[in-house]
């Protein structure tokens, strides 16, 4: 029997491609992270703050700056001569500092820096609440300043003060988003535990203007951080809600409350009063991005569409005082800080409302039981908050090449976007890219 014929083909072979070390955008060249001098003037700053200085001086060298800005909070104003000097050091550029109050994410100040002749400005201690998109004419780096704390204390004390199966929120403020994930990865294993978002913030963060609504199966609230500013507005976004803090500073831990009756029947008493005002002032807060041109213009349509006259006041700290000089004005609506009719309003002669409490008064929405903390949300209830969908720019859909007869579907909208430079899940979405 004949052997099977066996048939042979040569098939040329696919020429091996080698490809080089993969390229990491945000990769700090080992010649900055080693550099001894650099090493040496870091430790004059605390090492439990993460002031991110080999970023910042690789990321100033890359724009070629000359000026930069910075902008840090009252609680880190203490080290800004000693980030400036290693600036100035370790770059082509100088520096200024900017000394302005600045009390959140909102207080991006770059229309000072560049007025001021800064190509770079560097914001401290607050995410990137205010997109780099729209720092125009500027390059940005947002520096979070994590900060390390001792968080084997605070995971003994949560678990000293709950027993095992209690539902948890756990919420904080970018400084100390990082320890916040970490010690909820440990609790969960014993508790129902929630770091709740609300978008554009990271996971667990909140504002003083800006707190998710949670749901009811929760039994308490965490606050980790100082101080009772922003702890205060996912109280007040949920009064059922137990609510205690963790001081990382003191190792305090405390039960907090908060007086929601006294707050609803003050602002109640003010939008009533401010229904029957014929003339309105609108402030636009100029305090860094606080105002928000978007809310104003909502506004002055609706006033107009009721026939009531309105004067525009620029301000970038709003006092009863000055208000006063004002007698004309029946009623004021303050487009900077929720907080500062929330918390203040009483100390002014006239009702100082805030953009959700004029809808309310000019019957644009009703009063909610429960008051919205949902300033810059993106879920918000209305265009009077600046991330409100009506608020926002038309994003351009991409163009579609279409083939035969049939029309290719529509693409989700692009969005393009600059890079912030951030390590952590950024706010922006950006993820560092």
């Amino acid at each position: 029997m004949a052997a099977p014929t066996v048939e042979t083909q040569v098939v040329p072979a696919k020429k091996r491609t080698i490809r080089g070390p993969r390229r990491v955008a945000n990769q700090i060249p080992d010649e900055i992270l080693q550099d001894p001098e650099l090493q040496e003037a870091i430790r004059a700053l605390p090492a439990n703050y993460n002031f991110e200085i080999h970023k910042t001086v690789w990321r100033v060298r890359q724009a070629m700056s000359k000026r930069v800005a910075l902008q840090l909070p009252e609680g880190l104003q203490m080290f800004a001569c000693v980030i400036a000097d290693i600036i100035e050091r370790f770059t082509e550029a100088d520096t200024i500092v900017m000394g302005d109050v600045t009390y959140g994410a909102c207080c991006v100040d770059d229309f000072t820096a560049r007025a001021l002749g800064a190509d770079f400005m560097v914001h401290y201690g607050h995410s990137c609440l205010i997109p780099i998109d729209s720092t125009a004419g500027i390059k940005m780096l947002y520096v979070f300043v994590d900060i390390q704390m001792d968080n084997a204390h605070f995971l003994d004390t949560v678990k000293f003060n709950f027993p095992p199966g209690h539902s948890l929120a756990l919420v904080s403020t970018i400084q100390f988003v990082a320890a916040l994930q970490a010690v909820s990865a440990a609790l969960r294993p014993e508790y129902e535990v929630v770091v709740p978002q609300c978008r554009p913030l990271s996971p667990g963060e909140i504002l003083g203007c800006t707190s998710p609504r949670l749901d009811r199966n929760v039994n308490s609230i965490i606050y980790l951080g100082d101080g009772r500013f922003h702890l205060e507005s996912i109280m007040i976004a949920n009064p059922e809600i137990p609510a205690y803090r963790y001081d990382p500073y003191s190792k305090i831990f405390s039960r907090e409350y908060y007086d929601h009756e006294a707050m609803r029947s003050i602002r109640l008493q003010a939008i009533d009063k401010a229904r029957s005002a014929q003339r309105w002032g609108l402030i636009l807060g100029t305090l860094g991005r606080q105002g928000n041109p978007k809310v104003m213009e909502h506004l002055e349509s609706k006033l107009e569409s009721l026939g009531k006259s309105f004067t525009r006041v620029l301000l970038s700290e709003i006092f009863p005082s000055k208000l006063d000089l004002m007698a004309e004005v029946d009623a004021w609506v303050q487009i900077a800080c929720p907080r500062l009719s929330i918390d203040w309003g009483k100390a002014f002669s006239k009702p100082l409302l805030s953009p959700y409490e004029a809808a309310v008064a000019l019957q644009q929405v009703g009063w909610q039981e429960v008051y919205p903390m949902d300033f810059y949300s993106n879920q918000s209830l209305g265009p009077w908050a600046p991330n409100h969908p009506d608020n926002q720019p038309a994003r351009p859909a991409r163009k579609q090449t279409q083939t035969g007869s049939q029309p290719a579907p529509l693409s989700a909208p692009s969005q393009q976007s600059k890079q912030c430079g951030q390590n952590q899940c950024a706010p922006c979405g950006c993820q560092g890219e």
